[in-house]
């Protein structure tokens, strides 16, 4: 007699985008089984992700449809305007009108969004909070600490062996474990990629003045800088740097950190006073050659890691669980085999332009924008400029960067699978 498998989904990875996979499957009934190096309450602390996501109105339609919305939606902030300027200080963007400034308000594409913002800036921790409040009240398999050694593919079977000696079976198994995934290499999927030699600084601080739902990217010679808005008037700065020079500044104390703030931060919204730690992240790129193999598929950071220059990186992996999720209801629904080629072909089909296309337009944003040459200076104000005077073209853009573009899943139109 035949074992019967351990789960219908093994899913490698607790993140934001394998959490929301787990989720989704579970509610359309599926049954994963989530695996993580970290338990739930360590990914919870402070101090494990500093960062916060400007989620993509289209992808908070998704958590909502899960019905994570009342958890999420005291935490959010609402992006109501983008204000993008290019120079060698921030400050440029108060100056009154200037050709090389580039405005985007979400109320120039109110009709077609249902009034939705730009997007919603949401601390990571928050996210990860409420991702593991649905996880534990749907009562879903979390095996943590735990590690993915390998997986082993055989007829019709993923076997997916862990660290401590114990094996699990499924269908299938997906790779959500980030830029490192075991899964990955078991599969024998190669990445390609290379390294910005940026760093992200990462910060919260409190504003003097109010920011009015306001996010603000300057793009400075040593790379973007970005003001993003966040609940009770504090903002999220996202400082990029030169490797040497973030190291320095995330070393510094805490009058030298504030005497550089100010100076880069500018009047824009008076004092800015940081409340919390420093983080540092390095900047790459990097892709996998496929999104999947016999009896795997690969999600999030797995698959795809991005310059965070449009915020665009945790989108990605939001828009893949939502077309993954979709793919396999629909196929367990007609009495497909989850884990065959063909299934998994659908969901490698669905995402392979989107995410090839966006990863090229970030990587020719970090290059065109991460210097101070007078042509391309010169060069991209002009672009910037003619966006700005162009009506549909600025509508395009804010239309994608909402995740609301293209042949979109069900869960990103607000629909339950």
């Amino acid at each position: 007699m035949t074992k019967p498998f351990d789960a219908d989904v093994i899913i490698a990875g607790a993140g934001m985008a394998g959490a929301t996979l787990a989720v989704s499957l579970h509610r359309a009934g599926l049954k994963p089984v989530l695996i993580d190096p970290m338990p739930f309450e360590t990914q919870l602390e402070p101090a494990f992700d500093g960062r916060a996501s400007a989620i993509a109105y289209a992808a908070f339609r998704q958590w909502r449809a899960l019905g994570l919305g009342p958890a999420m939606e005291p935490h959010a902030q609402r992006i109501e305007q983008i204000l993008v300027t290019d120079g060698r200080a921030p400050g440029a963007a108060t100056g009154g009108p200037s050709p090389f400034f580039l405005r985007f308000d979400a109320s120039e594409i109110a009709d077609r969004s249902d009034g939705e913002p730009l997007g919603y800036m949401l601390e990571n921790r928050r996210t990860r909070q409420a991702l593991s409040q649905a996880v534990a009240e749907a009562g879903l398999e979390v095996i943590a600490p735990a590690r993915v050694e390998g997986v082993d593919v055989e007829a019709g079977c993923a076997r997916v062996r862990l660290a401590d000696g114990r094996e699990l079976t499924a269908p299938l198994a997906v790779g959500a474990e980030g830029r490192g995934s075991a899964v990955r290499r078991a599969a024998g999927i190669g990445v390609i990629g290379w390294d910005y030699r940026q760093t992200g600084v990462v910060a919260t601080v409190r504003l003097e003045h109010g920011h009015q739902g306001v996010a603000h990217e300057y793009f400075l010679p040593g790379g973007p800088f970005a003001i993003l808005p966040l609940t009770d008037d504090r903002a999220s700065l996202v400082w990029t740097e030169r490797r040497p020079r973030a190291q320095a500044l995330a070393a510094a104390g805490s009058d030298a950190f504030h005497a550089h703030l100010q100076r880069r931060f500018g009047e824009v919204m008076g004092r800015a006073v940081r409340e919390g730690p420093v983080f540092t992240y390095p900047l790459s790129l990097q892709l996998a050659e496929r999104f999947c193999a016999p009896r795997i598929a690969l999600l999030g950071d797995a698959a795809h890691g991005v310059h965070p220059i449009a915020g665009q990186g945790l989108n990605l992996g939001l828009k893949g669980a939502a077309a993954l999720a979709q793919t396999l209801v629909e196929a367990a629904r007609r009495g497909e085999d989850i884990g065959s080629a063909a299934v998994l072909e659908r969901y490698a089909r669905w995402r392979r332009f989107d995410t090839a296309m966006l990863s090229a337009g970030m990587d020719a944003f970090v290059h065109l924008f991460s210097n101070d040459n007078p042509a391309v200076r010169l060069a991209r104000g002009l672009g910037m400029a003619a966006v700005n005077r162009i009506g549909p073209a600025r509508r395009m853009f804010m239309q994608q960067a909402g995740g609301a573009f293209g042949d979109l899943p069900r869960l990103l139109r607000g629909e339950a699978l």
